[in-house]
């Protein structure tokens, strides 16, 4: 493993994000450890957990999630999300802060990814 920018974490996996933007992941594959998931992955600006998923905010603002869908990793959860300026998580659910001061959620309805909340 060389040129890593950064290491993320959660319960029971780890994502590096390397200085050319693409992601490692390893662990425990339904916590986001899974290398498939992330393979091909590029143009990663930043890495947000929650505390079984993973999500990687991208250079052009879209969103791709990886690991337990219940936990924020549902990658339906967030098709077709892009302007997205800076995410922030909970344990079980992700927010992502869009650059029009709008805020779209996702994962666990009781640990804040009930968009009715927002």
């Amino acid at each position: 493993l060389n040129s890593v920018k950064n290491i993320y974490s959660n319960d029971h996996a780890l994502a590096a994000l390397k200085n050319d933007g693409s992601i490692v992941a390893w662990g425990s594959n339904d916590s986001g450890g899974n290398p498939a998931d992330v393979k091909g992955l590029n143009s990663v600006k930043n890495i947000y957990s929650t505390s079984f998923a993973f999500a990687a905010l991208k250079n052009d603002g879209s969103v791709v999630v990886w690991g337990d869908n219940d936990s924020g990793g549902n990658p339906a959860d967030v098709k077709g999300l892009n302007s997205v300026k800076n995410i922030y998580s909970t344990s079980f659910a992700f927010a992502a802060l869009k650059n029009d001061g709008s805020v779209v959620d996702w994962g666990d309805n009781d640990s804040g990814g009930n968009p009715a909340d927002v």
